[in-house]
């Protein structure tokens, strides 16, 4: 990562993540598309939690940014002897936040969702799929933020055959739970978050032994209070502004859910289709977003800041001609697409809407993603932090909100277009000023030394 060919290296980091993520993001379409054989109450009911469960994903990506930053450092600068408690600490911090998180979601599930829009008839199937997704959520967390310990080595191959396992999991027991089968009953929705719970279950396990038994990159043991509060002050420092721009996407999308709640449940369960099958779209971008953070923390730690500026006009110019190429199949098939997930014709009219509209934006919000994780990258949360907070208060909900009030649901998805076009710019243009202001204050430092 320090001194290989830039484009190789990131390839090779990135591939093995397509792939896992891959996997990994047919949780939640997997989950929506047998949901969908259910009905379009419990498809709506399932779109209703896209923007809580992401919330509780978003903490642990943002403990896990906090973790590979510092842990790249380290190595980017030759040291590497509290690594392996730090990486202690991390798994330890993101177990007692999830797990606080998640009893306060269980309580709090109707007052929440009745908040976001939900009608009484939806949320008995919140409910029923809510509970469990909740206990299962604590299962995600150390896998997540594991991964990330590995991320920062450099491997990006294993934590990827984990989350493709992960995946395969979650797709083999989706319809035994779901639909029943032999003599296990079927569960309805509450399945879906059943088969969920048992594959990160299983994945918790594995990476716990990988860490802890075979690469001996984390203390095989609990650390005692003092070790724990060194360990999780240093996460902390970059990956609770991390995990606050993290949350901060879902919360936008438990508004703007409220907003298409007013256009009926079909409106909503279209929404709900539509941001499961983002994630799938952005795969690339999303890959991206965690494989360039451990080069560009690695090559800040060695001060080598001109390869980490080739490496995000690379990642960017790269981004925007794939999402364009994503945009044009998605705008092709989108009438073929919404047949598979909606048996009504009002909600696959709104599906096909929204893919041959919000696609077009993706390679802009492709650029936002990367600025925001190289700016975790270089440590520097509170700019990543406040960029999120722009992108989504300032553009993202009121031009959206704007653009529903004035045009109807066509409007809205135009408006989140508009809103990732303007904030790319200032994305771009604000990373590339910070990286450019620290390459001449390292040029003067240099030149100040030599001098002396």
């Amino acid at each position: 990562m320090l001194n290989g060919d830039i484009a190789q290296t990131l390839k090779s980091m990135t591939i093995p993540m397509i792939v896992g993520m891959l996997m990994l993001m047919t949780f939640s379409i997997v989950d929506t598309f047998f949901v969908s054989m259910l009905g379009t109450e419990q498809l709506a009911a399932i779109s209703f939690t896209f923007p809580v469960t992401f919330t509780v994903i978003s903490l642990n990506i943002g403990l896990g940014i906090g973790t590979s930053a510092i842990i790249g450092k380290y190595i980017g600068s030759g040291n590497t002897q509290d690594a392996k408690a730090l990486a202690t600490g991390a798994l330890m911090l993101s177990a007692i936040l999830v797990g606080i998180f998640s009893v306060i979601g269980i309580f709090s599930i109707e007052f929440i969702f009745s908040l976001m829009g939900a009608d009484n008839a939806l949320m008995p199937f919140i409910q029923a799929y809510m509970v469990p997704w909740y206990v299962a959520g604590i299962f995600l967390a150390i896998p997540m933020v594991g991964n990330s310990v590995l991320r920062a080595f450099g491997d990006t191959k294993t934590p990827s055959i984990i989350m493709a396992v992960g995946g395969a999991i979650n797709v083999v027991l989706d319809p035994i739970l779901i639909f029943g089968w032999g003599p296990i009953p079927g569960l309805g929705i509450q399945g879906a978050a059943i088969a969920t719970a048992i594959a990160w279950a299983i994945c918790l396990v594995w990476i716990l032994y990988l860490l802890a038994v075979k690469r001996h990159l984390i203390e095989p043991r609990i650390l005692r209070l003092g070790e724990f509060i060194v360990a999780a002050r240093g996460v902390l420092k970059i990956g609770l502004p991390a995990a606050g721009a993290n949350m901060l996407t879902p919360i936008a999308g438990g508004v703007m859910t409220a907003v298409v709640a007013n256009y009926g449940s079909e409106a909503v369960a279209a929404w709900g289709v539509g941001n499961r099958l983002e994630s799938i779209a952005s795969i690339i971008v999303l890959a991206l977003s965690m494989s360039l953070p451990p080069f560009i923390s690695q090559n800040y730690g060695a001060n080598k800041l001109l390869r980490i500026k080739t490496a995000f006009d690379m990642a960017a110019k790269f981004v925007i001609i794939w999402q364009l190429i994503v945009f044009a199949i998605l705008a092709i098939f989108s009438s073929y697409i919404a047949q598979v997930f909606a048996e009504e014709a009002s909600v696959a009219r709104d599906i096909t809407l929204f893919l041959c509209i919000l696609p077009l934006g993706y390679g802009l919000q492709g650029i936002i993603i990367l600025a925001n994780s190289s700016f975790n990258a270089m440590h520097k949360p509170m700019s990543a932090l406040l960029l999120s907070i722009l992108r989504l208060f300032a553009f993202y909900v009121p031009i959206a909100s704007l653009g529903s009030y004035l045009y109807g649901l066509e409007g809205l998805f135009w408006g989140c277009v508009i809103a990732n076009v303007l904030t790319s710019v200032l994305a771009y243009t604000w990373f590339n000023q910070n990286l450019k202001n620290e390459m001449a204050l390292e040029f003067k430092t240099s030149v100040l030394g030599s001098e002396k």
